[in-house]
């Protein structure tokens, strides 16, 4: 270690809670490397999600909108920032560990197939696929060349849990599990009313009296409840009441927004495309790239690797490479 993570030591010891996950105190990488001079495990983790390639493909992968038209709408990108943002100023106030939040947060959907969930709908027909365990293959196994980034214990399990199903081993993990559902609830929300699919006046009564009426205030009662109900406990979650209330308004956006047939019409399509890829490629692995067609796997696996590290355009790309005739001609 050098003088500079012992300083930065030095502050979590002084400053997170005695539940906060400590830097120090990391269960390691599958394969150990030389420390950094200058950055904590939990930091080099998210430094290699920004740089790496999933993380960039994000920006042209679907939220909930598919293809919509203008620059204001959600994509997984801004998805992810968003839920990073959250994760971190709740963290901070409960004197978590920043840096593992946000790793966790900016690595949490790198395994998100084109088209979002609908993708994810599609492959499941052919064989078991979720996002979140596909998140965790991707740093461990296809980023960096096929080597994976090989990323702490803490972050790939904060990774693989991110899900309502999951049960992260970290409050970090747990805080961004829920920072998640946040996020998404809320930013949905924004852009179903911006699509003309609800208006805020569509909402029921009884959650703009909780929550608020509008998106920043919303986010900021979720955020104040998150951070009464955990300061100084060894839980990240939100209070009894405010986790009702959030499951309930989830369930009313899966009844009015998510299963709409505006956000949702061309989402057959969508799916009918995923389909056709994974049959294609399954029918002709000599098409799949080197790369996933070098790694130790099945086939099924291997389609569903390159399916779904593909973004929306590239998705339609192929499909139409595949599908349509080229022209010709002779100069």
């Amino acid at each position: 270690m050098s003088k500079y993570t012992d300083v930065i030591f030095e502050i979590e010891d002084a400053f997170l809670s005695p539940y906060a996950q400590k830097s120090k105190d990391t269960r390691g990488r599958l394969v150990p490397i030389e420390p950094s001079l200058t950055r904590t495990e939990f930091a080099r983790d998210r430094d290699r999600i920004i740089h790496c390639k999933a993380f960039r493909r994000l920006k042209h992968k679907t939220q909930v909108f598919l293809a919509p038209e203008g620059d204001h709408y959600r994509t997984r990108l801004t998805h992810t920032l968003e839920v990073s943002q959250i994760a971190r100023s709740i963290g901070r106030a409960l004197r978590l560990n920043e840096d593992l939040i946000e790793a966790i947060a900016l690595g949490h959907d790198l395994g998100h197939t084109p088209y979002g969930h609908a993708g994810e709908r599609a492959l499941n027909c052919f064989t078991h696929f979720e996002h979140n365990e596909q998140s965790l293959r991707v740093v461990d196994k296809l980023e960096y060349d096929g080597k994976g980034m090989n990323l702490t214990f803490e972050v790939r399990d904060g990774i693989l849990n991110h899900t309502s199903k999951g049960n992260a081993a970290t409050l970090e993990g747990k805080l961004v599990s829920w920072c998640d559902r946040i996020a998404y609830i809320n930013h949905d929300i924004d852009d179903a009313i911006r699509g003309g699919i609800i208006t805020n006046e569509d909402i029921p009564a009884h959650f703009r009296e909780i929550f608020g009426d509008k998106t920043g205030k919303r986010i900021d009662s979720m955020v104040n409840d998150m951070i009464s109900n955990n300061y100084g406990k060894n839980q990240a979650e939100p209070s009894p009441v405010f986790k009702e209330e959030i499951t309930a308004l989830r369930t009313w956006m899966f009844d009015n927004v998510y299963s709409s047939p505006i956000a949702k019409g061309e989402e057959g399509k969508a799916i009918d495309m995923i389909k056709f890829l994974y049959e294609y490629f399954y029918a002709h692995k000599d098409k799949i790239p080197r790369e996933f067609l070098d790694m130790d796997s099945t086939l099924e696996q291997k389609v569903c690797d390159y399916i779904s590290m593909m973004s929306d355009t590239y998705a339609v790309r192929v499909y139409e490479d595949i599908l349509i005739p080229k022209s010709w001609s002779k100069l």
